[in-house]
């Protein structure tokens, strides 16, 4: 009784950790851009830039995963994340400068990355060594559930300008860091599990990896358009106007049970089976809002994009747990900086197609066919890769 408890508060930390770190830190701007368009003078090509930014912070925390090796100082790079995220998220608020929502949106891009890569190498660390299974879809629910928190929030305090709104998800935001920070207890450095079993890393092969990094880089575009846009495309639409935050509410719900439900098709097929099927849904979900100007269409497009981008995520780090359970964190650290590439190019690129067309349909084509290609490296790797899937299966 006593272990069961302990795995649901560090499991709760988790979840909450990803509450503050990316539905905060992260998704908050995603429903607050055509807000800003409105009210502040935000234009489409900065708020591209500003995703780029983002994302460069989050680039160089995911190196930071990669590159520090020890347990305590990750521990302490975690809590540097939940508060960077709380600081970050009043900054927007506190002011109209855009070099300050840079440096806010540099800073949130770390927290997310902490938040993210290190809080669930942690916490995957946790569970390999005390003998619970290596599956972390109960933690990135997390993700879907900060979203719908955040399009919730942006629908309570609709009546609140653009700076009061960024304030009260800040403050809100210390709430959350609480019980991410305290219930998650500090590191074990130890090289056995609970019941005296040695860890050993089972590292891929170098083609295993080569192709598992192309097929997260592809991952890495379909995921940036529609989390930057996805607000802001249903409100580019006459006949959706007003929409937007329903949307980013049936995304963030599509999320929130995801990643358990992924974990459950993994056992059933072999999780390379259960990564295809996500990558080829995914490409579906980011194309509807391209093929008709409809709520339907919108809508299914989020559920969709919701259901599956959190569990490519999840399919992909808990692979990473897997060949490294003594420190998972650094190939997850490794397979995030070949993510976090083209979420540094694409929102730009994105920014200046819709500033040029006046639609994001360039954009969403362009995201669907990098997943479709990410698709076919995976039908490679289960081709070509076959003792890496065994250690997988293991």
């Amino acid at each position: 009784m006593l272990a069961a408890n302990q795995r649901f508060r560090v499991l709760a930390s988790g979840i909450f950790c990803l509450i503050l770190t990316l539905g905060i830190a992260r998704f908050a701007y995603t429903p607050m851009i055509p807000i800003m368009f409105e009210q502040v003078g935000l234009t489409k090509v900065l708020a591209g830039w500003l995703a780029t930014i983002n994302y460069m912070g989050y680039m160089l925390g995911a190196l930071t995963a990669t590159l520090v090796g020890n347990l305590l100082i990750k521990d302490r790079l975690y809590r540097i994340g939940l508060v960077l995220a709380i600081v970050t998220t009043l900054m927007m608020g506190l002011s109209a400068n855009p070099w300050v929502w840079a440096l806010s949106r540099l800073l949130a891009g770390f927290s997310t990355a902490a938040g993210l890569l290190i809080g669930a190498g942690l916490m995957l660390n946790w569970l390999i060594r005390h003998n619970h299974r290596s599956e972390m879809g109960i933690h990135f629910s997390g993700v879907g559930l900060g979203i719908a928190f955040v399009a919730l929030m942006m629908t309570w305090s609709s009546a609140l300008n653009w700076s009061e709104q960024w304030l009260l998800l800040g403050v809100v935001g210390i709430i959350f860091a609480i019980p991410a920070w305290r219930w998650l207890p500090a590191p074990d450095t130890s090289g056995v599990t609970q019941t005296g079993e040695t860890l050993k890393d089972h590292p891929p092969s170098k083609r295993f990896l080569w192709l598992m990094m192309f097929v997260y880089f592809c991952g890495g575009f379909g995921f940036v358009i529609s989390a930057t846009y996805i607000v802001a495309i249903v409100e580019s639409q006459e006949t959706l106007r007003g929409q937007g935050e329903i949307a980013l509410l049936v995304l963030g719900l599509a999320a929130a049970p995801a990643c358990i439900i992924w974990d459950l098709i993994s056992r059933k097929t072999g999780i390379l089976n259960a990564l295809l099927l996500a990558y080829l849904l995914h490409a579906a979900g980011i194309i509807l809002p391209a093929l008709e100007n409809s709520l339907l269409f919108a809508l299914l497009s989020a559920g969709l994009y919701g259901f599956t981008f959190v569990g490519i995520v999840s399919i992909v780090l808990t692979m990473a747990g897997r060949f490294y359970p003594t420190r998972p964190a650094k190939l997850m650290g490794t397979l995030t900086m070949s993510y976090g590439v083209p979420q540094i190019i694409a929102p730009t690129i994105a920014g200046y197609l819709a500033a040029a067309t006046g639609h994001y349909n360039g954009a969403l084509y362009m995201a669907s066919g990098f997943i479709l290609l990410g698709a076919a490296a995976i039908v490679a790797i289960k081709k070509w890769s076959a003792e890496d899937i065994r250690l997988l299966s293991n």
